[in-house]
């Protein structure tokens, strides 16, 4: 009778053990990977936009990911990478340049949030003001079919230029129909423009591009483009990946209170907060 007990009960303890198996086999896929820490590529460049991935780091950290930030050297290898699915993510750019990488390339790239404005202005080391510019003065430009259509809008916005009607996605030189001071545009690499800050009359960049060489658009660009445009540095993916939970609470750290926080007390109105 003893015997019969002990075996009765080995057999319900290996029968309550195959049931916690098959109960722990039968979770969902979805709940098992909640629990695994998911690292999270991004692609980007420079300040503040490495910054900003920093600060956001320790609060995706709370939810199980973790951001790992790919700092590249130049304006090309984000697109690349992120096309090419080595990284998740990248934020370095406005729209209009990602759309004209997808159009060169046949990528499927899109936009997630905009996160600021790059408060693009025209800089120059000899002048006070564009008046003061001399009759064909060379202006520095950068040399991206995004970037100069920016470029001509912003002079054109405060007349220096006028412009007829887009007949493309972009405005081109071509598109000038009256130039008064017969103004001469030189188009260079985005990286190269901080160096024409000495070559040419004029140059216009980005705050990031600026502030290497002291300057900043509230004190001393010439002209400055504020935020009514579509050139807000934004957080991109790819089509595939759009929704993805991980890009989403990306999305939703770098729009936070502390990020808008950030931009304000340390970058003013040289990274102007995309939202609200």
């Amino acid at each position: 009778m003893k015997k019969l007990l002990v075996l009765t009960a080995m057999l319900l303890v290996l029968l309550a053990g195959c049931g916690s198996k098959d109960k722990e086999a039968e979770k969902p896929a979805n709940v098992q990977k909640e629990e695994e820490k998911v690292t999270l590529k991004v692609a980007s460049l420079i300040p503040p936009m490495t910054e900003i991935l920093e600060l956001v780091k320790p609060k995706l950290a709370e939810e199980g990911i973790e951001l790992e930030m790919v700092v590249l050297g130049d304006n090309v290898q984000p697109n690349t990478a992120l096309a090419a699915k080595e990284v998740d993510a990248n934020f370095f750019q406005h729209v209009p340049y990602m759309e004209q990488f997808n159009a060169n390339n046949n990528a499927n790239l899109v936009p997630i949030t905009p996160i600021y404005f790059a408060n693009y202005g025209v800089y120059s080391k000899d002048y006070k003001s564009i008046d003061e510019m001399p009759e064909g003065a060379v202006i520095a430009m950068a040399n991206d079919v995004s970037n100069i259509d920016r470029s001509l809008s912003l002079l054109a916005q405060h007349g220096v230029i006028e412009l007829g009607e887009k007949t493309d996605t972009y405005y081109t030189k071509a598109n000038i129909v009256d130039n008064p001071k017969n103004f001469k545009f030189e188009e260079v690499d985005l990286l190269m423009l901080a160096r024409m800050y000495d070559d040419a009359d004029a140059v216009v960049m980005t705050p990031a591009y600026a502030a290497p060489l002291g300057l900043t658009p509230k004190s001393d660009a010439l002209l400055t483009e504020g935020i009514d445009n579509e050139f807000a540095i934004t957080l991109i993916a790819r089509e595939d990946n759009k929704d993805w939970e991980p890009i989403r609470k990306l999305a939703k750290a770098m729009t936070s209170p502390e990020v808008k926080k950030f931009l304000q007390e340390n970058y003013d109105e040289t990274a102007i907060p995309a939202f609200e």
